[in-house]
């Protein structure tokens, strides 16, 4: 069921982050020279509050609820979904197998060797496996990425989408969910990054997760007790709201007539900070001492200016993540609604690039 190695046809990119569901479906062209997407369908509801917490579904129910609103609002008719654990709930490890193993002479051997790299009863772990490729100076052998997660933390998420009369026909993990993402973005739009070194800030309400990327794969991932539920939660407590108004006097950009200075700029102020922190265990952990861009992910990223800030802060180039930048889209899609929203739905994007594997 963990499935890194499931090949599909189209599915819905279904991103179940501590406040929403972000779900999209893509559609794709081929052409002589290149693989062109349309944005076929796509919506974000709101979750109730405790329904996800710390990373987990709390609350089944309100997320099944949550996603046939989703579902409704989208008004797709795919059943099959493709959804992410988080990058904390999972073991992963890469290992040199003889080239010579089948695929199931390889899973015989994974299953069989297991316990030395799971420290959990395998009977309450998904685990599954991909071949990366070559290993480095051993041209007999293949390095592969095992992946594991209890169980609980994949079940979780099948029965939300059972609940919504969705089947899961894919769970990925996160981190690789925004690599792919990363690397349709990087090389439709930005190819003279392709072989450079990205640090993408994914923030989301209640962490920042920086993940740092070498030649399109991710080689770095820190997670950072801070996300934009800050910035929501100064408001309430500033301006005596609740936290739906809140949100909507945030996306509207009309809070009060000192909130920029007050509240919106410390909070950009702490973000780059908190990046900036990031960085520096990046740097001291690893034989890297610099990055090429920055790349910004999650709703704060659609903050006006922020990526000005970042890099005036950082001293290093940054931009905002967008993943629909060369994408078409269906004549229902609201495009100016869509691109405020892009850099929030880097998962859900890369999730739903699965089914064209």
């Amino acid at each position: 069921m963990f499935g890194l190695t499931q090949r599909n046809k189209p599915l819905l990119g279904i991103d179940i982050s501590s406040t929403a569901i972000k779900l999209i479906e893509l559609s794709q062209t081929s052409s002589s020279s290149s693989n062109h997407y349309r944005v076929e369908h796509y919506a974000i509801e709101p979750l109730s509050p405790n329904a996800v917490s710390e990373q987990k579904i709390a609350d089944p129910d309100a997320v099944g609820q949550s996603l046939r609103k989703a579902l409704s609002k989208s008004k797709t008719k795919t059943k099959r979904a493709a959804v992410a654990v988080s990058g904390s709930a999972v073991i992963t490890k890469t290992i040199s197998l003889s080239a010579s193993l089948s695929e199931e002479e390889m899973d015989t051997q994974i299953q069989l060797e297991a316990d030395q790299y799971i420290p959990f009863p395998l009977e309450e772990v998904n685990l599954d496996f991909d071949l990366i490729g070559p290993t480095k100076n051993a041209p007999d052998m293949v390095d592969v990425l095992i992946a594991a997660s209890r169980r609980e933390n994949v079940d979780d998420r099948v029965s939300a989408l059972e609940l919504a009369g969705l089947t899961a026909a894919i769970v990925d993990v996160e981190a690789y969910a925004m690599e792919n993402a990363c690397s349709l973005l990087l090389r439709t739009r930005h190819e003279e990054l392709a072989d450079k070194t990205i640090a993408v800030a994914d923030v989301g309400a209640a962490t920042t997760t920086l993940h740092v990327l070498s030649q399109g794969q991710i080689i770095y991932t820190r997670e950072q007790n801070f996300g934009g539920q800050q910035l929501r939660d100064e408001v309430q407590r500033r301006y005596g709201l609740s936290r739906e108004e809140a949100m909507q006097k945030i996306l509207d950009g009309d809070v009060a007539d000192d909130y920029e200075d007050g509240v919106l700029q410390p909070f950009k102020e702490a973000l780059a900070q908190q990046i900036g922190r990031a960085l520096q265990f990046f740097y001291s952990g690893t034989t890297f001492s610099r990055v090429d861009q920055i790349l910004l992910a999650g709703g704060p990223a659609s903050i006006r200016k922020i990526d000005v800030l970042i890099e005036e802060r950082l001293k290093v180039p940054t931009m905002v993540a967008n993943p629909f930048g060369q994408m078409s889209l269906s004549p229902s899609i609201k495009s100016q609604e869509l691109m405020r929203e892009a850099p929030g739905m880097m998962v859900a994007v890369g999730l739903a690039l699965r089914g064209f594997d």
